[in-house]
């Protein structure tokens, strides 16, 4: 294969730049980056030069690539080593319960073979006292499996985890230009000299030097603590960072360090997170903050993600993707905490009921493991040292009696408190999670999965989660004719025609394409979709954008002002060959129609626009097409020109402040009026019902205009004509909640929220405003469990604040999802639903196992104890009951924990807060099987022997045969139970 021109074979390379240059490169800031990318490289297009390299990209040669690799490194960071098997096994020995065990279980052990007067009074005495050894070695075979068992679950959790975060790397994409054509390729396959284009939301995956940009805006706090946006532009900032995000514009840049050498990859190094860590040593004269980073990495590193290397965050991915968080339950307690440490997000559901539960569990046991030890030693002590028969101290004998006593004391503690909850749960959860990617919702907080079971109120953005997403203009508003079919372009005024072309070609995201579906007249949609939809507008009307876009490549763009959620409108300047500037405008009906003095007529010739057509446009155009569901989008224009000007023009006097962007995208002529239909997903309807049905309350958070939203809101059932639910703007919102200095006031919200259904035409800020409002407010008993939907960057917050955060996986920007809990692969407004079904199954799989658990050792302990006060032993000796709790009971958690939810779970509202975790029909089923399970068992202990014909056992020191029969007895009770 040929390399393009300009790019050199990398056999070639002995001249190229060294990795040691390209990273003391990218140490420089601002002005200084400018001079020394300038004096010393001799400026960009020299660097891509130096690296052989070309402003249309590398060629898509696999060999040359792999050989940039083997000089370059590979933009990974590799992780550090997983823990081994013994390490595991180690960690589970810590148990402090375990570690008592398996000391008095030594102990008992070797006492065992100290001679006893008692067991040696005859044979079978004697062939028992050889035996007395089995018990100490039972528990320690008992203790060792148990901690075999916990080893492998940790040891598949992590694993699992790996592999969870492998899928997520692989589908993070960047957008990079080979052989001069842009393709997506996953992060872990870009090398340095690699062309890439950079737009808003994106995480950025290596570090570079720019090469053009348009109104770039890029946050660094993750790398310097900084909170505030940095501008970036070839002649005033040019240096990339990997791990900061792009909050604004768009550019192109050229990959000069990537994997270890990055700057986010040298921090890791610092922190000691990669297995290269000894060979990597950061450039002394760094000038990255890197004294900032406090904190070590976590076990599972990724190459970029910002909140790696803050200095009060850890990382979550690797290779700049989202990765799922091992340790949920402190991540949740850390999230949303604000100044002073105040902590927003709290505890999930189950987690704080069950932390209460084994708080409960714990002290009961320990009383009654302490009751029953007392109650031993003391009867012991009387019968066999009290009154004119008591014998002399034998410490061969009454050592291992304390012994004895003193670990029937530590299995009564060790059967109360239920071992195998933690297990239960973490398999619970591991279960949901894993079948959940089925299901299209990517977890990466464990704890997300269970606390979206009890939900009561879940804000959803509209675009791509209500609706499909696949756009089409259906309407338009042209020369004053209101059209609801698609005109073609020999049917338009010349002039409105073609300004309306160019418009919309050169004033839309050069990635925003359509793509020919083979063998069909249909178009893949490529991009961001409502630029899509107005695309598709030019193609309808009998033109093509891409011979427009030709003529105007992107480079020659002099200054564009990228969407955001504040302009909610995008404009792009050109200069033309006559010298005249160009500006073309397009957003929201509403705020461009503000921006316009001037309007095209019938004829293509331009009127003034007063502020009564104004409203007389809005009112009988915007607001006819957003009661018929439609996104509204306006065009249009301004010319600066050279000398004399006309009506709609303005006098270039060579002084134009291209930064005052108010004075710039003003007194602007209107082309035209595009009406968008996006369809609501035919699925939606029946799942917001599902929802409402379940007790929880669906809101539409929504960038679009009032009407439309409240249109949209109608068809997806979130409210009906007659209800007199809420249906506001975010400014309206804003002033409603704000006292007369401006702070968001608790009380004014909840006079708002409760019955408001849909907030239209708001932003981020307003977003967050009533998430964190809904999640601090006071009005109803339970607090209310927010979830939150969020594609752009500005969500963030709001999806960082919400209880569960969902990001949507195909139109969700790098931001969003990062900022996410679980991530919608498919976007769709169902995938939450089931995602409800599986926090529900896992909250009921833990209630059923708890009901097991319980009636298990409620028997076990009143059996020890009962035995302990009036047979002098336990009927269930340290093995047995170890068997019940430990062994049996992993099974039991295998059974329970890994059921598949059903339909019938949503037909029960949220357990909410305050409910108790043990049901009153939970206690009585507990009781009741207790009380079962006792008659059985307490009939065999004192009636057994005589019914069976068989010795008792009881006040045998020595191991007997009556206590394997009561320990299989009970076996069956609690088969009995779990059925």
């Amino acid at each position: 294969m040929q390399s393009q021109p300009g790019a050199t074979n990398m056999s070639d390379l002995t001249d190229s730049l060294e990795v040691k240059e390209l990273r003391e490169l990218m140490e420089f800031r601002g002005q200084e980056a400018v001079e020394v990318v300038a004096s010393k490289y001799g400026g960009v297009v020299n660097i891509i030069q130096r690296l052989h390299s070309s402003e249309n990209g590398l060629p898509n040669d696999q060999s040359e690539l792999s050989t940039r690799r083997n000089k370059y490194g590979y933009n990974v960071i590799p992780p550090k080593p997983p823990k081994s098997f013994l390490l595991l096994v180690w960690e589970a020995l810590q148990d402090t319960t375990l570690i008592i065990l398996i000391i008095a279980a030594v102990i008992s052990l070797g006492l065992s073979f100290v001679p006893s007067a008692h067991c040696a009074s005859d044979d079978s005495s004697e062939s028992e006292s050889h035996a007395a050894w089995i018990e100490g070695c039972a528990i320690l075979i008992a203790v060792i499996l148990v901690v075999f068992v916990t080893a492998f679950n940790d040891w598949r959790k992590e694993k699992q985890f790996r592999g969870l975060q492998s899928k997520i790397e692989s589908e993070h994409k960047f957008a990079v230009i080979r052989s001069g054509v842009v393709e997506q390729i996953p992060v872990g396959d870009l090398v340095v000299g690699d062309i890439c284009q950079v737009k808003y939301g994106d995480l950025l995956p290596a570090d570079g030097v720019l090469l053009q940009s348009n109104d770039l805006m890029v946050d660094e706090s993750s790398l310097t603590g900084e909170s505030d946006l940095v501008k970036k532009a070839v002649d005033r900032d040019p240096m990339l960072l990997s791990g900061t995000h792009v909050m604004e514009g768009s550019g192109k840049m050229v990959v000069t360090a990537v994997g270890v050498n990055s700057q986010a990859g040298i921090i890791f190094a610092l922190l000691g997170a990669t297995a290269q860590e000894k060979e990597t040593k950061p450039s002394e004269n760094s000038k990255s903050n890197k004294e900032e980073v406090k904190k070590s990495a976590p076990e599972i590193q990724p190459l970029l993600n910002p909140e790696a290397v803050n200095t009060e965050k850890a990382a979550p991915a690797h290779n700049g993707s989202v990765a799922p968080d091992t340790n949920a339950p402190n991540d949740a307690e850390n999230e949303g905490k604000g100044e002073g440490g105040i902590n927003l997000k709290q505890q999930s559901v189950l987690q704080t009921k069950l932390t209460k539960l084994a708080i409960q569990i714990g002290y009961a046991g320990t009383f009654i493991a302490v009751l029953t030890v007392i109650v031993l030693v003391i009867r012991w002590a009387v019968e066999e040292f009290a009154g004119p028969d008591g014998k002399s101290w034998d410490t061969g004998v009454h050592l291992k009696n304390l012994v004895d006593f003193f670990i029937i004391g530590v299995t009564v503690l060790v059967v109360a408190v239920p071992e195998g909850l933690p297990l239960a749960v973490t398999l619970s959860l591991a279960y949901s999670v894993r079948k959940m990617m089925f299901d299209n919702n990517l977890v990466r907080h464990l704890d997300a999965c269970e606390t979206m079971g009890n939900a009561t109120s879940i804000c959803s953005d509209k675009t791509g989660t209500l609706t499909t997403n696949k756009m089409t203009v259906v309407q338009t508003y042209i020369g004053g004719n209101h059209m609801k079919t698609i005109p073609k372009y020999s049917d338009l005024p010349p002039t409105t025609a073609e300004l309306m072309v160019d418009c919309i070609s050169i004033n839309s995201g050069y990635t925003s394409i359509l793509k020919e579906v083979p063998g069909s007249s249909l178009y893949d949609q490529i991009g961001n979709k409502t630029e899509c939809a107005l695309l598709g507008l030019v193609l309808s009307i009998g033109k093509h954008y891409q011979p427009v876009r030709d003529d105007w490549p992107e480079q020659s763009l002099y200054k564009v002002y990228t969407f955001n959620s504040v302009r909610k409108c995008m404009s792009t300047v050109i200069k033309l060959p006559n010298g005249t500037f160009r500006i073309f405008t397009k957003g929201a009906s509403e705020i461009i129609l503000e921006k316009c003095s001037f309007v095209l007529d019938n004829d293509g010739k331009v009127k003034p626009f007063s502020k009564a057509d104004r409203e007389s446009t809005i009112k009988n155009v915007i607001e006819p097409m957003a009661r018929d569901g439609l996104r509204t989008i306006s065009l249009a224009y301004k010319d600066y020109v050279i000398g004399s000007a006309a009506l709609n023009e303005v006098v270039n006097s060579g002084q134009i402040n291209w930064d005052a962007e108010e004075e710039v995208v003003s007194g602007m002529t209107s082309i035209a009026i595009c009406g968008i239909e996006d369809p609501v997903r035919p699925e939606v309807p029946e799942a917001i019902t599902r929802c409402q049905k379940a007790g929880i309350t669906v809101r539409m958070v929504t960038g679009d205009n009032v009407n439309t939203a409240r249109s949209i809101a109608i068809k997806c059932g979130i409210i009906s004509p007659s209800d007199d639910f809420l249906v506001m703007e975010g400014k309206e919102f804003n002033n409603r909640v704000r006292d007369s200095q401006g702070v968001v006031k608790q009380e004014l919200v909840d006079a708002i929220w409760p019955k408001l259904r849909v907030l239209a035409r708001s932003s981020p800020t307003d977003k967050y405003t009533l998430v964190k409002g809904i999640i601090e407010s006071k009005v109803n008993p339970n607090r209310e469990v927010v979830a939150v939907t969020g594609d752009g960057t500005n969500d963030g917050p709001a999806l960082k604040m919400a209880d569960v955060g969902f990001a949507m996986g195909i139109a969700g920007t790098d931001v969003a999802k990062e900022a996410s809990d679980i991530i919608l692969t498919d976007d769709n407004f169902t995938s939450i639903v089931k995602a409800v079904m599986w926090g529900r199954n896992v909250y009921d799989s833990i209630a059923k196992f708890l009901q097991f658990q319980l009636t298990v050792n409620v028997v076990a302990v009143i059996i020890a104890f009962v035995g302990a006060a009036t047979i002098k032993d336990s009927p269930l000796k340290a093995i047995q009951m170890l068997w019940v709790n430990l062994i049996m009971d992993t099974l039991a958690s295998l059974a329970l924990a890994t059921e598949l939810p059903t339909e019938e779970l949503l037909d029960r509202q949220p357990y909410g807060r305050t409910k108790p975790l043990i049901s009153r029909r939970m206690l009585v089923n507990i009781l009741g099987q207790a009380v079962y399970q006792l008659i059985v068992l307490f009939c065999m202990l004192y009636l057994g022997a005589e019914w069976f014909d068989v010795d008792s056992g009881i006040n045998v020191e020595c191991p007997g045969g009556h206590g394997t029969l009561h320990h299989g007895l009970q076996h069956v009770c609690h088969d009995d139970s779990i059925q």
